[in-house]
């Protein structure tokens, strides 16, 4: 199975060394070399933004370096979307792959920034499901009432209202709610929840970045969960890969991009 075909950016002596080091044939793969990896950086970002490649994955260079080159104003990947991650997890005792967003770019969002995290990840999950099925989002907080000393309540109250208004769509979302009720019908029921998401959520929104980053974690690493997460927001789809993640992690996050990139390039999604 082919899922990308690579082009390999950095200092090519670097490259070389490295794919010499793992035993891995890169004789048939383009190389383009590069100072250092800012560089590196810029140049991943003027290939996708001429078309040249369809995605980018961050190798041996630090997040800020690359994401830096994706958002300059002068890159030409910036579109009207905050940029925003999400994770799609899958484990066994839930039973469909769900997104968690955003857990790795923005850290304590606004209200505003809150609304595109979530259009970015109904656009990825669209992108997951041809079908033209609606995702159901489900904004979390640690309670499911608005309390007005908890600004994760509030905030998931305004998403529902501009959803209901017309300014996010595409999806059913709801909010505030808890974890626990979020994702089991019966803690739903249980405190007398009735709504479509709630237990059953397609989508968990997290009120910042170490709430989502803890919970997709655990997930992985206690729970045995298979992760995938793109960059979202840019006009291609960016893969974070961490060093922690195995290459399982990886291949999903290609297949992850593959999807995005075919649906935006048929325009299924914007």
């Amino acid at each position: 199975l082919q899922l990308i075909e690579p082009v390999l950016v950095g200092p090519k002596a670097r490259i070389e060394a490295a794919a010499a080091e793992a035993g891995v044939d890169i004789g048939g793969w383009e190389i383009v070399d590069t100072e250092h990896s800012h560089a590196a950086a810029a140049k991943a970002a003027a290939l996708a933004a001429a078309r040249q490649v369809d995605a980018i994955m961050k190798g041996a260079l630090h997040t800020d370096e690359l994401l830096g080159a994706v958002v300059r104003s002068d890159a030409g990947l910036r579109t009207d979307r905050r940029i925003t991650h999400a994770f799609v997890m899958s484990t066994t005792t839930y039973p469909k792959p769900f997104l968690i967003t955003d857990a790795a770019v923005n850290i304590l969002p606004t209200l505003e920034e809150k609304a595109d995290i979530v259009r970015n990840a109904v656009d990825l999950w669209r992108a997951m499901h041809p079908d033209g099925a609606r995702p159901k989002v489900a904004v979390l907080a640690a309670v499911e009432t608005v309390n007005p000393r908890m600004a994760a309540t509030l905030d998931a109250a305004a998403l529902c209202k501009m959803a209901d208004r017309g300014q996010i769509a595409d999806c059913a979302i709801d909010g505030p709610l808890a974890f626990d009720n979020a994702i089991n019908a019966e803690a739903a029921r249980e405190k007398g929840i009735v709504s479509e998401v709630a237990g059953d959520a397609d989508i968990l929104v997290v009120p910042d970045i170490e709430s989502g980053n803890m919970l997709a974690k655990q997930l992985t690493f206690l729970g045995g969960a298979d992760a995938a997460g793109l960059v979202l927001g840019a006009r291609v789809p960016v893969m974070l890969t961490s060093r922690a993640d195995n290459e399982r992690a990886r291949l999903l996050s290609c297949a992850l991009a593959v999807l995005l990139a075919d649906a935006r390039a048929t325009g299924r999604i914007r």
